[in-house]
This record gives structure tokens, sequence and C-alpha cells, in this order.
């Protein structure tokens, strides 16, 4: 198996005749999905995605693949392949798309809805083209067909990519649910049809190759859901992403049963839901949803919510229902159901939540006590007969950190994928294609990039590790007012402390320290502002140091007069 290697430098120019594939996010982590392909000089993206941030990103909105790689060649691109409509694929395409509008999107109807919908909350119209399974479609030099597989929300697409150097099958995120809930079964028999025409790489999903067996069916949800609502005897809130659409129509399948009326919460709930309804994904019984202002006319025992907030983001719906800052109160009784999984990271912030909502008096059902969820993801054992069925000459595990690249590894190699033909990268590593064999050539820029507010790769990695600091630590200003001719100090210092846990009157110690370092500084004639921050940084830094045992930000300010 080969792998990345840290000195790894540019790549060369692509050998004639050669694919290069280039993950620029995806790989070592659960989101940011988004490859690049190269074929005579034009490139074909695969997903464009977001990650979410963990909390040592404090303010940090949304994390994009880093386009550097591609923002000279933004001509050279033939279109966007969007696999499905989850964020972790289609979130970072607004952002790419404000540096070149007019690239085309490929993807199935109910992707290409998703995502042009929020695009027009970025105020761009989009170039189209829609497919489906069995579609093929010629896409500049890449021959592009389309396979249907089965995940967490409808019209998920694999795409198999023909080029004279040879075919590259993505398989985007997919399990083999024999009983899927709208009837649409991962097309096993096109996966072997191309496998007889010979797949010469094979970019396959990671996420649960550590998970050993099959994923149960969606449907097997269905009872468990029966027997909550059957047992609930107040308010029902259900939080879920806002595309799991198989998820929401086994709820109101419920709600119908059981009587009651369902009303969405959020904008990007009620906008998913309503684009599904409209296109037919999601069958609605007339009257069963109702808009949310209408709830206060209904019992309690004849409502439920549907929010979004499952991974315990702290602006979602439910997060801010368990912190008492959102309009519907949770209340002695109510049942919360949180029907998703935890994605890696966000543990405490899920706990969290859970914990303030136990407080206010809500039971809440989550995959740790209740079969409420079952993963989108093929597990070990349908990875193991996915290969069997394509027979890859080259394996590169996709999606997933690294504990889940190396198992989906291992189980190409124990199907007969030769360890010399199994690449295991990593987000910005160059892989190519040549003469029927990948192989790792390179490294590009992948970094992360942040969104914060309208701010996009303004803020980088020293910004939030002051905010960690000022978060852990807090802050510590002093000012100065210095003679510019003499650097005698003619007022100060003046110390203030923020969130340091150290009272204003405790710097009474130091504060002569201070005054007699910069009076010693100013002899020796060193009276430049710059040089005079940096020794009361040193010196009050020191004194907390030794004193306290911690380390707060320091922000020396010196005036001159």
């Amino acid at each position: 198996m080969s792998h990345p290697h840290p000195e790894l430098g540019p790549p060369p120019s692509l050998p004639d005749g050669g694919l290069r594939v280039t993950p620029l996010g995806g790989l070592g982590e659960i989101g940011r999905n988004m490859t690049v392909f190269e074929y005579g000089g034009r490139l074909l993206i695969v997903d464009c995605g977001v990650l979410f941030p963990e909390e040592e990103q404090p303010g940090i909105d949304l994390i994009l693949p880093d386009f550097s790689s591609v923002r000279d060649r933004l001509d050279d691109i033939e279109g966007i392949v969007l696999t499905h409509g989850h964020e972790d694929h289609i979130g970072g395409v607004p952002f790419l798309l404000r540096e070149k509008p007019d690239i085309p999107l490929i993807g199935s109807k109910l992707t290409l809805a998703l995502i042009e919908a929020k695009l027009q909350e970025h105020r761009i119209r989009p170039y189209t083209l829609e497919v489906a399974e069995g579609h093929r479609e010629r896409i500049g030099p890449f021959d592009c067909e389309f396979v249907a597989v089965n995940h967490s929300i409808p019209d998920a697409l694999a795409v198999a990519i023909r080029t004279p150097a040879g075919m590259v099958v993505h398989t985007g995120d997919f399990k083999m649910d024999q009983l899927p809930l709208d009837g649409r079964l991962t097309d096993l028999h096109a996966f072997a049809r191309l496998s007889e025409e010979g797949i010469d790489l094979l970019l396959s999903d990671s996420t649960n190759a550590e998970v050993p067996g099959f994923v149960p069916p969606e449907r097997d949800i269905s009872n468990v859901l029966r027997q909550v609502f059957g047992s609930a005897r107040k308010r029902i809130i259900v939080a879920s992403f806002a595309s799991h659409v198989h998820r929401i129509q086994q709820i109101l399948d419920a709600a119908h049963e059981y009587g009651r009326r369902v009303a969405f919460v959020g904008r990007s709930m009620v906008r998913n839901m309503g684009i599904a309804r409209d296109l037919g994904y999601l069958k609605v019984p007339p009257g069963l949803v109702v808009d949310v202002k209408t709830l206060d006319d209904l019992p309690d025992d004849e409502i439920v919510l549907v929010c979004t907030g499952s991974q315990g983001e702290p602006m979602a719906a439910l997060s801010r229902m368990a912190n008492r800052d959102h309009q519907i109160r949770i209340v002695e009784g109510d049942t919360v159901i949180l029907a998703s999984s935890l994605i890696p990271g966000n543990e405490n912030a899920v706990y969290r939540v859970i914990n303030g909502l136990t407080r206010w008096g809500a039971n809440v059902v989550h995959k740790g006590n209740a079969k409420v969820h079952v993963s989108g993801h093929a597990s070990a054992g349908e990875l193991l007969y996915f290969y069997n069925i394509c027979r890859p000459k080259n394996l590169m595990p996709v999606h997933g950190e690294w504990r889940h690249l190396r198992a989906n590894a291992e189980l190409g190699a124990l199907t007969g994928v030769p360890h010399d033909r199994i690449v295991i990268a990593e987000d910005g590593v160059v892989v190519d294609l040549v003469e029927g064999k990948a192989k790792i050539s390179g490294k590009v820029q992948a970094g992360y990039v942040y969104v914060d507010g309208l701010s996009v790769g303004d803020v980088g990695e020293p910004a939030l590790k002051d905010r960690k600091i000022l978060g852990d630590e807090g802050i510590i200003s002093v000012f100065v007012v210095i003679d510019a001719s003499t650097g005698k100090i003619t007022a100060g210092p003046h110390v203030q402390a923020r969130g340091s846990g150290i009272e204003d009157s405790a710097f009474s110690d130091v504060l002569p320290k201070v005054t007699e370092v910069l009076e010693r500084s100013a002899q020796d004639g060193v009276v430049e502002p710059h040089q005079m921050q940096q020794l009361i940084r040193r010196t009050l830094g020191k004194w907390v140091s030794d004193t306290y045992r911690r380390r707060p930000m320091i922000l020396p300010v010196v005036v001159e007069v």
C-alpha cells in the first residue's frame, strides 16, 4: 500500500495519456468532499462540500476545501458532478461559483434542486445538467456514466469516468440496503457490467469500513418510531439532518398513524422538505403538515416538531431549545428524538444538548438507547461484497478519517487487490493513473479555508490560536504613554484583565517591575514602541506564569506623545 510522505513536493507535469486524481477534501476527515480529475489539460470536479467546525475552531461557521490549486485554472473546469445533496458534498459549491459562476453543475433532480435553492441565497443562477441513473454524458474529455446508489438521501449517484487513461469509478456515499423505502437499490448489476469492462481505479466510501457486517434496513426504524409515538403523552420533537428525506418520511408516516400534526422548524428544514415534497420525494397526506405558528391551537399530544440540531450545532433549533434560547420551550413530558448518528468530533456537543433537554424534563430518545438511526454508509460486509463485484485494478479509499481509510484498504486487499495497487492518500496528495497503475506523484496545497460570517479565508490558524487563548485564558491589556524623544513614561502603566481570573488590583505587585524595565530601556536608548511592547509582554507574561501558572493573551499598547 502506498501512502503520502510529509516531504512530498509539487507533482511533475502529467504524462501524456495519464489521468490525475487530486482530492482536496474528504480524506482524513468526515466532510469537505471534493476531488479533481485531470485529463488532457481539462478538469472535472466531483463534489464540493463543507466541513462543520469543532470546538477548537471558535467562531468559525464552515470549513471549505482549498481552491488555490485550481484557482488559476477555472477556465479548464468542464463541470462539477454532484453525487448527492448532503452539505458535506454540495455546501462548498456557492463559494467556488463566486469565483466563476458559469461552471456547469451536473447532478440528479433532487440534488440540483437543493443546490439551486442554496445558490439563490447567494444570488447565483447556475448552469445545470440534470442526469439520472443509466445516463451517459460526454463532459469535455470525460465520458461519465451515472449509477444508482442507495444512501440516506434520495437520488444519490455514483459516477464512472472513462478517459483514454482508463475508467475511474467514484462511489460517492453509498450503502446496500436491500429493502430501501423508495425501492431504489444500489445498482449492483451496473457495477458488475462496469467490472466486466474493467475498473482501472475505484474511489470507495470508507466511513463504515471499521463496522462489521451489514447496515440494517432503513425500514427497521419504523417500528421503533411507532413505539415512541405510541407511548408519548405530550409533544414529540424530532431532530434530523435537513436533507434526510427518508427519515422525515418515516416521521410523517408515524405522525399520520397516531393522529398528530407536523410542523417543520428552521429555514433549511422548511426549504428542503418543501423541495422534496414538490418534487414527489416526500409523500405528505393532506393536512398533516402545518405552520409552526398554528401549534398554539393544538393540544400537546397532537404535535410533532421536526427541526435541525442532531449534531449539537450551537445555533441549530434543538441546541437553542436545550439552552432556553428558542421560542419553543421544552417542558416536562416532552419526547425528543435524535434521529441521526454521531459524526466523529461532535460527541461532546450532542451529549451537552441531551443533558440540557433532560434537565427540562424531556424524555430523550437517541441512538444510544433506541434504534432510531441506521447509517447511510456501507459496512465492512457490504464493502467486501462490493469489491468482489467490482474487482478494481487499483483502489483508493475516500471519505473517511485515517482509521476508516486504513480499514477500507485492508478490505480491498482481502478481496485480492494487490497491496501495491492500493493508494492511501490524504487531502492534497496527487495520484496519477498511468499505464493502468495508480501511484502518488506529489502534493498540492489543500489546507482548511475558514468561513467566518461574510469573511472567507481571512481567518487562519494564528487567529484561531488567539481565539483559543482568549477563550481559555483571557486577556490582559497594558496601556503606557511615553515621551517620544526620551522614552520616559508620562502615564501608566495601566492594566485591565478580562477572563483571566486575576483581579486588576493584583497587578500592583508587578507594575513596578514593568516601570523599571521600561525606564532601563529608555536609558539604553531603546525607545521604539514595538520593542517596548515586547519588553512589557515578556515581563508581565513571566510574572503571570510564575504566580498563577496561566498563559493569558497579553496586549501591550505603547503611545508616543
